[in-house]
């Protein structure tokens, strides 16, 4: 069992920054990708941004373009939010692909933008 440990998150004013971490514990496949999906209530959850292990490759949502970058550090992914838009206001949920031993959310953590 794999659990996702969420931290980050809050309001901020249009154009600042807030920084997401998640960090996974328990039993990972050799290869696996861990990514931040967003959800706004009444709409379809989309990603944001993702991560593959061990290789380190990221992908960014097409909403993206240059605003936010994801890293990692062990078994930690950090999502920096830069630039940030009331339209990026929404429900941030930390995934886990963990190849064959199945996939795991976060709990989710609000990310408000408004002045």
């Amino acid at each position: 069992q794999v659990q996702l440990v969420e931290s980050g998150g809050g309001s901020v004013q249009p154009g600042g920054s807030l920084r997401l971490s998640c960090a996974a514990s328990g039993t990972l496949y050799p290869i696996y990708v861990m990514a931040w999906y967003r959800q706004v209530v009444g709409e379809e959850r989309e990603l944001v941004a993702g991560i593959n292990f061990p290789h380190g490759f990221p992908h960014y949502g097409e909403f993206v373009k240059g605003r936010f970058n994801i890293s990692r550090d062990g078994n930690t992914i950090a999502l920096q939010m830069n630039s940030l838009k009331p339209e990026d206001t929404a429900v941030y949920y930390c995934h886990l692909d963990n190849g064959p031993l199945g996939k795991s959310w976060g709990q989710g953590t609000q990310v408000t933008v408004s002045s």
